[in-house]
């Protein structure tokens, strides 16, 4: 039992790591259909990006998605 407690911490912090920090923006889940309607699961990932960004007033590397970095939510740090 520890060890699957192990396993689903480790598995929980692989999924965090794509996560937007501002909006909590993350993988969506979908299926791909080929041709032949083979259907398999796929993932989207989220378009995160690293971004130095003014913190209560110190610059901070955070992983925000594209669109909180467009929309100006991001302060960028000099």
């Amino acid at each position: 039992m520890l060890y699957f407690g192990f396993v689903f911490i480790y598995w929980s912090l692989l999924l965090m790591a794509n996560r937007c920090e501002i909006c909590g923006k993350g993988p969506a889940f979908g299926r791909n259909v080929s041709h032949a309607h083979n259907v398999t699961s796929r993932r989207f990932q989220a378009n995160i990006q690293t971004v130095r960004a003014l913190v209560n007033g110190h610059a901070k590397r955070i992983k925000a998605c594209t669109r909180c970095i467009r929309s100006d939510r991001v302060v960028k740090a000099a």
